[in-house]
């Protein structure tokens, strides 16, 4: 005599592996470089890029957790900047944290946006949050209010740190396939 066991088909879904999203991927792929520094320059040619261009540019992947990873970018000796990527409910958020050399918050801080599609495992961009788009206005950066940023990662080839809008196409890249030494931390971090 056989026995069958009817499994309800909720319990079958129940079961199912859960479907990563890419900015998760991207999210973690990023987390593996936590600890290194890498060293990079810029590959756009608009005219307003040639000071970064002479400088020599330095990302350190410095603190991470879960949720959020902290990127110090050094342009030649200023320490001022400092990328924040954070995850929530599948989705990132970009925000650039910018100090003076007391380490005291610059009056155009913490602006950024949040991605509003899934991306890809390589690829998130992040459109202008309001909160940006404020300050930039009170600020009197009117230009600013239709940045995009986009990070590119090519697996462990190379980081791209893009940033678009109009008559604006600014891009950095930098190998990730050579760390470099660690550089002092970014001002207010220490």
């Amino acid at each position: 005599m056989r026995y069958f066991v009817f499994l309800p088909f909720s319990f079958l879904i129940g079961c199912t592996p859960q479907q990563v999203e890419p900015a998760d991927i991207f999210f973690n792929n990023l987390s593996e470089h936590c600890g290194n520094s890498y060293a990079g320059k810029v590959i756009s040619s608009d005219p307003q890029d040639a000071d970064w261009a002479k400088e020599t540019l330095v990302m350190h992947v410095r603190d991470c957790s879960d949720s959020e990873i902290k990127i110090p970018l050094h342009v030649g000796e200023n320490r001022s900047r400092t990328w924040i990527v954070s995850k929530t409910d599948g989705f990132l958020t970009l925000k650039h944290d910018h100090r003076h050399e007391d380490g005291k918050p610059d009056a155009v801080t913490m602006y950024g946006g949040t991605t509003s599609d899934p991306g890809t495992d390589s690829e998130q961009s992040f459109p202008v949050d309001q909160f940006s788009k404020d300050m930039f206005m009170r600020e009197g950066l009117d230009v600013s209010v239709t940045n995009i940023w986009a990070l590119n990662l090519d697996g462990n080839k190379s980081f791209t740190y893009a940033l678009k809008r109009n008559n604006r196409d600014f891009r950095a890249k930098f190998d990730l396939t050579n760390p470099v030494d660690t550089p002092p931390p970014a001002w207010g971090q220490d």
